[in-house]
């Protein structure tokens, strides 16, 4: 009786581990650490949750985005996101081009949304486009 535990215990573990693996490697927290150390672009997202705020790996800097919720003429979605970067000295280098390569890629997932910088990246973006 005593070895059949021992067989069953081993296997519940193996099983467990086997499925801590598969959950560790699919987490979409890891993949962005990941982007963000080797300086890819990354987006985290969870789009069914409207409280909780995407996160944007590019080119060695971290950017968060808060979205509100509004109305549209039919329904109600994010119509404002605001942008900032979590360490504004990661910003060295990143060019108007880069912004607005983030901003199609944040308007693919939402469409009729209003994207506002923060600042200092709001200054760059309002500084080049008025000359």
């Amino acid at each position: 009786m005593l070895p059949l535990l021992i067989r069953l215990a081993v296997i519940a573990l193996i099983i467990y581990v086997f499925y801590k693996a598969i959950r560790y490697i699919t987490d979409p927290k890891r993949k962005l650490d990941e982007a963000y150390e080797k300086n890819q672009y990354y987006f985290y997202d969870d789009v069914k949750n409207v409280r909780k705020n995407f996160f944007i790996s590019y080119k060695g800097a971290l950017f968060e985005g808060e979205k509100y919720l509004g109305t549209t003429e039919d329904a109600f979605e994010i119509v404002t996101i605001f942008i900032g970067a979590r360490d504004a000295a990661t910003l060295q280098g990143l060019t108007k081009n880069d912004f607005e390569y983030l901003q199609q890629e944040i308007l693919t997932s939402y469409p009729n949304a209003k994207i506002n910088w923060k600042q200092p990246i709001e200054q760059l973006m309002r500084d080049t486009s008025s000359n």
